[in-house]
């Protein structure tokens, strides 16, 4: 068996009796951390410090995992938005694709607005043709909500 000290040291190749009265000679434990290596390796650590370390270990891969899933953006358009404001939300949408991230596109209606819901709906879809210009596919299109009308991307992979 190979065995390590608590420092990382490498100790030396030794049968496991003499490996345990090592261990307990400092007062610590003897740990398989390898067991399909030839010979296996063993540390020489506090049983208590090793199986904090793992679980901490496991825990930050987890939240590692949940991080690289995709989150949702979104950007507020409205009716009455100058070609400016437009290029401008345009630009942080792109980014946003482009970063891999989903993008809802909210295109919002006050008072009388709501009155014309097509003029609405059809300037959010020439929003979305003409000013996003990263590859992109449409998961749900305009579709009635809030004060007005929802459209969710996300970016061709």
């Amino acid at each position: 068996m190979r065995v390590i000290d608590a420092e990382g040291e490498n100790v030396g190749v030794m049968p496991t009796a003499d490996a345990l009265k090592l261990a307990k000679e400092q007062g610590l434990d003897l740990v398989e951390v390898v067991a399909q290596a030839q010979p296996p390796v063993a540390k020489l650590v506090s049983f208590d410090k090793f199986r904090y370390q793992e679980i901490k270990k496991i825990r930050k891969e987890r939240l590692e995992r949940k991080k690289k899933l995709v989150s949702n953006k979104q950007i507020q358009i409205s009716v009455r938005s100058a070609a400016g404001d437009l290029e401008l939300k345009a630009e942080r949408g792109n980014r946003f694709l482009k970063e891999g991230n989903q993008l809802e596109i909210v295109m919002t209606m006050r008072g009388r607005e709501k009155a014309n819901k097509e003029f609405a709906k059809q300037k959010l879809i020439e929003f979305e043709k003409t000013m996003i210009t990263v590859d992109h596919q449409v998961i749900s299109p305009p579709r009635p909500g809030g004060r007005g009308f929802t459209m969710l991307i996300t970016p061709k992979r």
